[in-house]
């Protein structure tokens, strides 16, 4: 199995597209499109199965990650202004990538309206031979997103105590 995409909500899509294209690096499929409740198409048949009747409309844009992994913004015309994360809420609570730009991309999260929630840190510090570290932040509408120094493989592919 591979991973093919994510789904976002966000509050604002022209915000959120600035946020994850200069801030991230992801690279636009598909702009800012307007999706309306209908059922003519197959696409409108298949929002209505997924967000159910009179879901209103949305505006969506597909981006990209540097090594093909699909992000789908989706600003739904009936929303909350912002994320509120709740640790006891069963589901998915963030996402994470890999760079190697952890302090430009963590001054770019604020500039472009994020938040940047902890300092960076190493999950060895005392050991100079695992130098894999990650840091959490949030992008303006409060999606967590973490971000990483090595693949997911060498992070955990060490000994914890």
């Amino acid at each position: 199995m591979k991973m093919n995409h994510i789904g976002i909500m966000v509050g604002d899509m022209d915000q959120a597209v600035e946020f994850y294209t200069k801030v991230l690096g992801l690279e636009i499929v598909m702009n800012n499109t307007k999706v309306v409740e209908e059922r003519e198409t197959a696409i409108g048949r298949m929002c209505i199965a997924v967000f159910g009747e009179g879901f209103k409309g949305f505006n969506i844009a597909h981006l990209v990650t540097t090594d093909g992994i699909g992000v789908e913004l989706f600003e739904m015309k009936e929303r909350d202004e912002r994320h509120e994360v709740d640790f006891s809420r069963l589901g998915i609570f963030h996402f994470c990538l890999q760079t190697d730009d952890f302090e430009g991309v963590m001054e770019k999260t604020e500039a472009y309206g994020g938040k940047v929630r902890m300092d960076i840190m190493r999950y060895h510090p005392e050991d100079d031979s695992k130098p894999a570290k990650m840091v959490y932040l949030e992008d303006p509408f409060g999606n967590l997103f973490e971000l990483y120094s090595h693949t997911y493989q060498e992070t955990y592919a060490t000994d914890y105590e």
